[in-house]
Parts: structure tokens; C-alpha cells; sequence
């Protein structure tokens, strides 16, 4: 998992340029801001309020008086923040474990897993959450085998096909991140050094944080405090209005690391913190039960626009009304290991998710046997898995990303139980299909809001970011929706209603996303539309479940 399968997109030539152009002082007039879409433009109708949103009012005014049932819905994630006063509430605990005993009271295999449970973490309070990405950890293993070979040894064709795989998109990536890190590097310094310059202006200690309305108060006396302001005004206007400066910063900050990581890897990280073999799945335990370190933020964001407490005047209102959350660990800052994953799902389906959101994703899959094996497992369980497609702007049909449901043994091309989101913006324009999102007709199923939405972040913080990562929760969201008010649904059938629910957008002309070129939105995705809370609940309302006892 990598910046930009994981939200926040930071492009480095646009924040780059937008940095240094700024700085350089050839920007003597404020930029023009574009005018961002309403907080809540995620959960909006697009006749009455002139957003592409999902209409959850319209979905809620339609199961009025109707009783709900409770819903688990897990999240593959980075964690989350378990104090946030948007999600304490919805938050699922284990009752089975009795908290901070340790002891396995359940006999599940996890020691005080009271909220979920931390597949990263280690002894001491400590987690692996700044990895690389699979193409240089697969490169560093193989390269003392293959390094210095030209053709494949007799008997290792398939191994040695593999690892010229490895080699070129280890290539590509180490190429593009050290790309960017001479790009984003002099972006950071930059970005420091106005950021204390705007701090002093304001008379703001050096650990207090601002943002753009703070940039109107400032009258500023000499260049080098225009061009800070300048600077800041660019940054804020391609962030977003609720960005702070510590919060862009951070995030920066975070992406660095990961990118620092790629092309000089602490291969060791691993197994000096977590301790067990990544390649080896022996059914031994491992991990920890804190779901909440240093980079929560995104799990946190993900977890909130499926659920957050509704209509409480605090935060955001998530989609769903009646959930709980269950936080789980496994992606870290960089790429997430297939035995993680694939323990995850078996972890949330064993206890008791109904549908489960994985907003992450990478280039290569050494164990997608024991994925797929997963996605499988969740199947036989009816539960329902939401997948980020992703946000290389890459066709999915041509090259998928991992994981992924055509599985390696040939059983399935396109499981029932899986839905992939593409990323819409708010609008219905040629800007329609997010710049990032991946796409695909016969592999990304759907297109939900995934441009400029905003979700609470960790300790009462707001963020507004972009990503197919936050599509896919807000799929999620729906899908637990629709379970609430009708529990005897298959998880089949939850996929067919939410997908049914986009209406294809059959000639609607939108830019390819990453590309210049006007397409049909309808060969973008399998059903050419944009989920819709209202339009799945009257779907779903018409269907006889298939779910046995319930």
C-alpha cells in the first residue's frame, strides 16, 4: 500500500510545482481557489442538491419506522483512532474477552482483542507500520538466486519467470521513487521553512497548527512573508479547506518515508518487530491488540465514512446507522504482506463481520494462493468483501492489482461476494471519473465518491482527501445499510442490489482517468454507474433473501 492507493494523494510534480513556483516569487497574486464541493457532498442527491452523492437522505426518509438490525463491518486497515467521539460508540467489542486480563479467554488464538486485532504489531508496544513495497522485498530475496542468471535453470522456469517480473517492477519503482524524492524533498524543506515564517506572523508557538482562513489575517510586510503566504495559499487550495499545515506536513512527511524505504529497505523491520516468517503460514499467532499507533489516520477516516455516530452535531454522519466497527491491523505505510491479509479476512469472518473493507492494495502477490484461500473462506461464510480498485490510473482489465479475484486455480474470475470502487467527484462533468482512480469493464465494478470527501481523522481532526479508498468504505457503508433493514440478504445478493443501484451513465463523456482522451463513463466499470443508498434499498425491499436462519 502506497501514498496513493492509500488516499491522500499528494501528486509530486503538481505539489512540487504549486510549492516551488511559489516560492520562487513569480506568483505576486494570490492563486484562484477552486471552489470545493460541501462537506457531506459524498452522501448528497444529485436533483436536489446538485451533488453526485449516494442520496442517503432519500434512503433513510425510505426506511423510516422500519426496525434495523445491528451490523459488523471490519476494516482491513491501518488501524484506528479508538478514542475518536465520532466512532467510540460504534466501535465492535469482543464480549467473548475480558479486557486487559491477558488471557485468551475466547480461545480464538488472540489475547485481549477487545476492538480487533493488530497483525503488525510486536512485544513492547511496538508495530511494523513503515514497510516497503512487495517488488523490493521479493527483489532482495530472490536477487542472491537469480541476480547474476540470464535464463532459467532447469526445473525453476516458473520461479525464474517470477523474478524477472520482480526485477522490472522493482526497476519502476525504485526509478519512479527516487523521481519523486528529488522532487518532494526540496517540497518538504520548503514547506518548513514557510511554515515558520506563517507561525511567527500569526504569533503561533512552534507546535501550534493553521490553515488557510489564517492566512487572510496576515498583512504581510516584506517578500519573504508574501511568498510563505503564496506558498501556503497553493498548498491549501489543491488540499482542501479543512487541511492544516501539520496535517499536510505529516502526511508528507509519512509519504517520504515510504519512499526513503523503497530505495534504501529495512528488510529486518519484520522480523525485529512482529517476529514471526511472512512466508511461512503455520497457523502460530502473532501480532498484538493496540489497533491505534502513529499512523491511524487512514483507518480511521475509512471506518468514519462507513459509520461515524449520525446526527450527533459532532464530525460527519456515516453512511450506515447502525454498525460496529471492527478495527484490524494489516496495512502498513507500504506495501501489506499477503499472510496478513489473508489472516485478516479469516479473523473478521470468524468474528462475526458481515462485510469487510480492504482500501489498500499492491503490484505483487508471492502468496496469492493464501488470499485467495481467504476470499474463499469469507465466501463459504456469505460474507461480503469492498475493495478499493485502486488509484494508478491504470486499466484494471489489462493489469489487474492484487488482491484480486481471478484466482490463481482458475475457480473464479469474478466472485460473488467481491466489489471493486472505482473513484467519482462531485460533479456530473467530463471530470466525472477521478484523475487517479483505476478503472476496468469487466474488473472494477462500480464508481462511488471518492474526490475531495471529508471524514473525521485521528485525535478530532478533520481530513478531506482523495482516493478510491474512501469509495470503497462508502460502498461498504451502503452494503451494511441494506443489511440492516434486510438481514436475510446474501451477501450475493447485497453485491447485485448495489450494483444494480448505479444506473449506467450512458453518454456521459468524462476525461480516461490519467489521460487527456474523453471516454464513455459506461467503459469505465462493469455497471457504468455510481452507487446509490436510495436506489439499493428499494431494490432490496424487493428481493426474497437467501441468508438461512436468520
Amino acid at each position: 500500500m502506497n501514498m496513493h492507493k492509500f488516499g491522500k494523494i499528494f501528486s509530486g510534480a503538481v505539489l512540487c510545482s504549486a510549492v516551488l513556483f511559489s516560492y520562487s516569487g513569480f506568483a505576486q497574486v494570490a492563486p484562484v481557489a477552486t471552489p470545493e464541493p460541501p462537506k457531506a457532498w459524498h452522501l448528497m442527491d444529485l436533483k436536489t442538491d446538485g451533488f453526485f452523492g449516494i442520496s442517503a437522505k432519500q434512503a433513510y426518509l425510505f426506511v423510516a419506522g422500519k426496525k434495523s438490525k445491528q451490523v459488523v463491518v471490519a476494516t482491513i486497515d491501518s488501524g484506528i483512532d479508538t478514542a475518536q467521539n465520532d466512532l467510540k460508540p460504534i466501535l465492535w467489542t469482543n464480549a467473548k474477552e475480558i479486557p486487559g486480563n491477558g488471557i485468551d479467554d475466547d480461545h480464538n488464538g488472540y489475547v485481549d482483542d477487545i476492538h480487533g486485532w493488530n497483525f503488525l504489531g510486536g512485544s513492547g508496544g511496538k508495530c511494523d507500520f513503515t514497510e516497503t513495497t512487495e517488488e523490493v522485498r521479493e527483489y532482495n530475496k530472490l536477487k542472491g538466486k537469480y541476480g547474476t542468471i540470464v535464463s532459467a535453470p532447469k526445473g525453476s522456469e516458473k520461479e525464474f519467470a517470477y523474478w524477472e517480473k520482480v526485477k522490472l517492477t522493482f526497476e519502476t519503482t525504485v526509478k519512479k521513487s527516487k523521481e519523486e524524492i528529488a522532487q518532494l524533498q526540496p517540497a518538504m524543506n520548503a514547506l518548513m521553512a514557510t511554515s515558520g515564517y506563517i507561525k511567527r506572523a500569526l504569533n503561533l508557538k512552534t507546535d501550534a497548527s493553521f490553515t488557510v482562513k489564517d492566512l487572510a489575517r496576515i498583512k504581510a510586510s516584506n517578500d519573504t512573508l508574501n511568498q510563505s503566504k503564496y506558498v501556503w495559499q497553493s498548498v491549501f487550495d489543491q488540499e482542501g479547506g479543512s487541511a492544516t499545515n501539520a496535517k499536510i506536513i505529516a502526511d508528507l512527511s509519512e509519504y517520504l518515508a515510504k519512499l526513503n524505504n523503497d530505495v534504501n529497505p529495512d528488510l529486518d523491520a519484520r522480523k525485529r518487530i512482529v517476529g514471526d516468517d511472512p512466508d511461512v503460514q503455520d497457523g502460530k499467532p502473532y501480532g498484538s491488540n493496540i489497533v491505534k499507533f502513529a499512523d491511524a489516520s487512514h483507518g480511521t477516516g475509512v471506518a468514519s465514512l462507513i459509520g461515524a455516530v449520525r446526527n450527533n452535531g459532532y464530525g460527519i454522519n456515516g453512511v450506515a446507522d447502525n454498525v460496529r466497527i471492527m478495527a484490524i491491523k494489516a496495512v502498513p505505510n507500504g506495501d501489506e504482506y499477503d499472510k496478513d491479509i489473508a489472516n485478516a479476512i479469516r479473523y473478521a469472518v470468524d468474528n462475526g463481520a458481515q462485510v469487510i473493507n480492504m482500501s489498500f492494495g499492491k503490484k505483487l502477490s508471492p502468496h496469492k494462493g493464501w488470499v485467495d484461500a481467504a476470499f474463499k473462506y469469507a465466501a463459504s461464510k456469505d460474507v461480503l468483501l469492498i475493495q478499493a480498485s485502486g488509484n494508478d490510473n491504470l486499466d484494471m482489465d489489462a493489469k489487474p492489482e492484487f488482491p484480486n479475484d481471478i484466482f490463481e486455480d482458475g475457480s473464479a474470475k469474478d466472485a460473488d461476494n467481491l466489489i471493486s470502487v472505482g473513484a467519482s467527484a462531485a460533479k456530473l462533468d467530463e471530470n466525472m471519473a477521478g484523475t487517479f482512480s483505476n478503472y476496468g469493464k469487466k474488473n472494477v465494478d462500480v464508481f462511488a465518491p471518492g474526490v475531495k470527501v471529508t471524514m473525521v481523522d485521528t485525535d478530532a481532526e478533520f481530513n478531506t482527501a482523495d482516493g478510491t479508498s474512501f469509495s470503497s468504505p462508502i460502498t461498504a457503508g451502503i452494503a451494511a445499510l441494506v443489511l440492516e433493514y434486510y438481514p436475510t440478504l446474501s451477501a450475493k445478493q447485497v453485491k447485485q442490489v448495489i450494483l444494480e443501484s448505479a444506473t449506467p451513465l450512458q453518454g456521459t463523456m468524462v476525461l480516461k482517468p490519467g489521460e487527456k482522451e474523453k471516454v464513455d463513463f459506461t467503459t469505465l466499470s462493469k455497471t457504468g454507474g455510481i452507487v446509490n443508498a436510495y436506489k439499493a434499498l428499494v431494490i432490496a425491499s424487493k428481493l426474497k433473501g437467501e441468508r438461512a436462519g436468520i
